[in-house]
């Protein structure tokens, strides 16, 4: 089930062809793949408050940032594909869980280098068995030395209170947890 989320939300490269159906549209021709993300904000209410899943990115590149450096599980979209479905499978790649639940859109940012992030939350759990299982990915390391190293994608998920998600949360993000506080009002 998918809850519509308010128009100001929709962006001009936003396709739409029924509820919640979200397609990637290139903008020019210089757009590539990697202009585009799509990804999930997974949302626990704890007292009268709520939690959010945030994950930490893999990799030499983050593992000595913290704040700022969190992101909402997430991953690029090719041009004409439906972003609610783009970022589902990326969740369950990302943190090796399937999401379910009711989807609210949570309309798009655009991220410090450019990239166009389209969001969704729904609400639900990790279960106590919860072990994180990321892809991995491959990064010539340390630089220049012509070795190969794996990497997660992921290396850490966490709930956050909202207070604390603000702070670890890519800054361009932190719009999403405004949009879930006010789509959690409603």
């Amino acid at each position: 089930m998918c809850i519509e989320a308010p128009s100001k939300y929709e962006s001009g490269i936003l396709g739409r062809s029924g509820p919640c159906k979200m397609t990637a549209v290139q903008e020019s021709s210089k757009s590539s793949r990697g202009r585009v993300s799509a990804g999930l904000l997974m949302f626990r209410r704890k007292n009268d408050e709520f939690e959010v899943l945030l994950v930490h990115p893999g990799g030499p590149f983050f593992a000595k940032k913290d704040d700022g450096a969190w992101t909402i599980p997430k991953g690029e979209a090719a041009p004409g594909e439906d972003l609610l479905m783009r970022a589902q499978i990326e969740f369950e790649e990302e943190l090796g869980i399937q999401p379910s639940g009711d989807w609210i859109p949570l309309g798009w940012i655009k991220q410090k280098g450019g990239k166009i992030v389209h969001a969704w939350t729904f609400e639900g759990d990790l279960l106590e068995w919860f072990k994180l299982k990321s892809n991995m990915f491959e990064l010539e390391w340390p630089p220049r030395s012509g070795k190969l190293k794996k990497f997660p994608e992921i290396d850490q998920a966490v709930f956050f209170s909202e207070e604390l998600a603000r702070r670890k949360i890519n800054p361009a993000q932190v719009p999403f947890l405004d949009r879930l506080r006010a789509a959690l009002n409603h």
